[in-house]
């Protein structure tokens, strides 16, 4: 173990140190070792303690609606969670959250927002300040990480320098006291699992981001957990390559059937991979649903802002008839949109339109107005078009690259429309 142990905690991070301090008495490793991993723990702890003591103190809100999956199905079950780093403020409040067996759930949302804090809890290396998490309908909240048969993927892989593609996935099965034929053939299978068979001898340093990055995942499955981790294991990688490794962990998922739970701030990789996203924003989950109902169906403004590219107008609401809100924008401009989430009359309201569904050209109906051009931007498959629409300079219209498309002139004026059902009256 003293052999590479300083690269190792180089390109370690807190988890992995929480994880071998644990075992290393199980390892049966020297005293002087464990006196080593435990003074590790301590200096990185140190580190990082007063960054996650930084969260921002979050408001007094509601329940999120999560009945898609009950309390009695979950196979992960978060009961009235709350986490603070200090006694004082809450960084996750109350969570409430059920995860089905077999499902690959996103936790996503931008920095701050909890998400990796609700990761860690899970994992056991962060203890939750109130409430109970269930694994199989069993309390964890007292049980060691290592001791919990969770695999997870690190967004800096993990993995051992000084040993090969073989000894960094047969690690944890050793902890687990399998015998060496046992190991050697769950080694293959995982290796094989990742069409990795080939670089069971490699080192890590001798792989490439992609190859390392299929080794981190398989050494997560090698003892066959019934749930798996991943902390933006993709955020390292280039962007091709990790559009790739999106599809090849969606994929894996469905052959497998194993519970995913995946922490991300890409929008991008939710969308493609998950059952359901929770978004989360200031400690609590805004919105729970799958990727579509997310993008086409948003239930307040942040979440219709996070998720894809949107346009936002401001306007006042003036009257709401089978769902339909009446709006005014001023100037004399009034419009129709879809009463989501908006006061009553006489109350500001967010109207979400997203890109792909303004019309050009079209010179009537109830929100039809006029644009003036001012960017374009060949994309290949659209072009993007940045107009000012009721005084918003930052409105944008995405124009379909296909045969027949309307060909517009930066400084030309325009109308655009959209539907009043494709137009979502949010909060303000």
């Amino acid at each position: 173990m003293g052999v590479g142990f300083g690269q190792v905690l180089a390109v370690s991070n807190l988890y992995l140190i929480f994880f071998l301090r644990d075992v290393s008495a199980e390892l049966r490793c020297c005293k002087s070792t464990q006196h080593l991993l435990q003074n590790a723990y301590e200096c990185v702890w140190v580190s990082v303690r007063p960054r996650l003591q930084t969260a921002k103190k979050i408001d007094d809100q509601g329940e999120s609606d999560l009945s898609t999956v009950s309390k009695e199905d979950g196979f992960v079950v978060f009961d009235h969670v709350q986490k603070s780093y200090d006694g004082e403020q809450l960084v996750v409040k109350d969570l409430n959250l059920y995860i089905a067996k077999g499902e690959f759930l996103t936790m996503l949302g931008p920095s701050g927002s909890g998400k990796t804090t609700c990761l860690m809890m899970l994992a056991g290396f962060e203890t939750a300040t109130h409430g109970d998490i269930l694994l199989g309908g069993k309390p964890i909240n007292n049980i060691p990480p290592h001791k919990r048969g969770i695999g997870m993927v690190f967004q800096n892989y993990a993995l051992f320098p000084h040993m090969t593609v073989g000894e960094n996935l047969s690690f944890p099965l050793e902890v687990r006291k399998q015998g060496k034929s046992e190991r050697e053939e769950n080694v293959k299978r995982a290796l094989d699992m990742v069409q990795m068979g080939d670089f069971i001898n490699r080192r890590p340093a001798q792989l490439s981001g992609g190859q390392q990055q299929r080794i981190a995942l398989a050494r997560s499955l090698v003892f066959e957990p019934d749930l798996v981790l991943m902390d933006e294991p993709l955020g390292a990688l280039d962007k091709q390559l990790r559009e790739h490794m999106q599809y090849e962990i969606k994929h894996l998922h469905e052959r497998l059937g194993v519970t995913v739970v995946y922490v991300t701030h890409d929008q991008s990789e939710a969308l493609t991979m998950s059952d359901r996203v929770a978004v989360f924003d200031d400690g609590i989950i805004q919105q729970l649903a799958p990727p579509d109902d997310l993008y086409e169906r948003p239930e307040n403004a942040f979440v219709a802002q996070f998720i894809g590219e949107n346009n936002t107008l401001k306007a006042t609401v003036t009257g709401i008839k089978d769902g339909i809100a009446s709006v005014d924008y001023g100037r004399g401009t009034k419009g129709e949109a879809l009463a989501v989430n908006c006061g009553d009359v006489g109350s500001t309201t967010t109207l979400s339109i997203r890109p792909e569904r303004v019309e050009i050209g079209k010179k009537s109906g109830p929100n039809a107005v006029d644009a003036n051009v001012l960017e374009l931007i060949y994309l290949g498959d659209h072009i993007r078009c940045r107009m000012e629409v009721l005084g918003d300079d930052q409105f944008v219209v995405k124009v379909p690259n296909s045969h027949g498309h309307k060909h517009l002139v930066v400084g030309e004026t325009t109308k655009v429309s959209w539907s009043s059902e494709d137009c979502r009256a949010l909060d303000a």
